[in-house]
């Protein structure tokens, strides 16, 4: 199983948990359960877990909602750890582009 860290900004306010935070308490134990699947099974493919290219993933999760909750990290094989950067609702068919910008600026951040 590997470890799950979550991203922080430079002042230590962890903005992907409070996203999370914010769900209720169905919708996190959806998002959770989600997460454990591909903390213990990663790498892994559809319908859970998509590439997105430059080694982010993102994490599909259908809430009792019927909203789209998205985490999206990236694997660091080094430390053997699953960084999660960002935390969204999916509105549309495609990753809105600031999204994935901001999650590709996180993941370069961690470097």
């Amino acid at each position: 199983m590997h470890e799950v860290l979550f991203y922080e900004t430079a002042s230590g306010n962890s903005v992907v948990l409070d996203s999370i935070r914010e769900l209720s308490f169905e919708e996190k134990k959806v998002v959770g359960e989600d997460l454990k699947t591909v903390q213990i099974g990663f790498p892994m493919g559809l319908p859970l877990c998509r590439p997105l290219g430059d080694g982010l993933y993102e994490i599909r999760s259908s809430l009792p909602s019927k909203r789209e909750f998205r985490l999206i990290f990236f694997f660091d094989r080094a430390r053997q750890v699953l960084l999660v950067v960002h935390a969204l609702f999916k509105k549309s068919a495609k990753l809105p582009k600031a999204d994935l910008s901001l999650a590709r600026k996180r993941k370069e951040e961690f470097r």
